[in-house]
């Protein structure tokens, strides 16, 4: 039986065609014992004449990444971190040339691996990876992650290669039983699928849970509040409509999304993006 293809959307992802472009990218699914708790592993190759900023609404997801921003072998030394859940727009500027490995854990996928802390301790934050996972902590002398980890992921040329080298990393770390993470992962992925969950006391009923309980599930297993989480979701969407339609209905789309107007739609998406939604669907155009 073949292995499961990675998603192909392009959700989160802020001028997508623009960006595939310029870098090699590429989505890779884990070792089966992984898959129930990570979305993917995802590669990024780049060579560029000039600076490239990128730009990314993030999921609701925490993400392990390792990283160079410069030639192998070159003065820039490379880094490992674990990156908690963006609350705002990510920016990135990539320049001369570099590479990144990631792995992005499920909404809720995170905890099983790193269940000393809640997962709303990473929220907003980038933090070295030893302190989610301390066993990586640098050898003596050495400033950062264990230089071993660091070049297991991060040195192969090959995709195979890379994604071996992070499957040993995760499956030497967990994942431990936590039946609260499957029912984190659960109701993620209801909100993420159902369009009818559009308020967090409906996702409450769906769930048996109390609002608190349900609020406490988040905090520790997601990393952010359900609200939050469903309002994310419809910025994705918002942005993948913008993307693929040149001049969208706003207002039947706020409507659709479960939006009180068009003007609320337009106020979340203009401050997560930086651009109204119509500029944004317009800059799209333009070849």
């Amino acid at each position: 039986m073949a292995d499961p293809a990675p998603r192909r959307d392009t959700r989160g992802i802020v001028a997508p065609a623009e960006l595939f472009s310029r870098v090699r990218f590429r989505r890779h699914v884990p070792a089966p014992e992984l898959r129930p708790y990570l979305e993917h592993y995802w590669l990024i190759d780049w060579a560029l004449p000039e600076p490239y900023p990128t730009h990314v609404v993030p999921h609701p997801s925490v993400n392990v990444v390792f990283q160079r921003y410069g030639p192998l072998g070159g003065p820039a030394r490379p880094e490992a971190e674990v990156s908690g859940i963006g609350l705002g727009l990510f920016t990135q500027r990539l320049d001369g040339e570099g590479r990144v490995c990631g792995a992005q854990f499920r909404p809720g996928g995170f905890r099983p691996f790193a269940a000393a802390r809640p997962v709303s301790a990473w929220t907003g934050r980038r933090v070295p990876l030893h302190e989610a996972f301390p066993d990586t902590a640098a050898l003596p002398g050495v400033r950062g992650t264990d230089e071993a980890v660091l070049s297991a992921v991060l040195s192969p040329d090959d995709d195979h290669a890379r994604v071996a080298a992070l499957d040993a990393f995760l499956l030497a770390r967990g994942p431990v039983p936590d039946p609260a993470a499957e029912q984190a992962m659960e109701l993620v992925e209801l909100v993420r699928s159902d369009r009818t969950v559009r308020r967090v006391a409906r996702l409450a009923r769906l769930s048996g849970l109390s609002a608190r309980s349900l609020q406490r599930l988040f905090a520790s297993h997601v990393g952010v509040g359900p609200k939050w989480v469903i309002l994310r979701y419809r910025l994705h969407e918002a942005l993948e409509r913008a993307e693929a339609h040149a001049a969208p209905d706003w207002a039947g789309l706020a409507a659709e999304l479960g939006y009180s107007d068009q003007a609320h739609l337009v106020r979340d998406f203009t401050a997560t993006v930086g651009l109204s939604p119509t500029a944004y669907a317009r800059g799209l155009s333009v070849p």
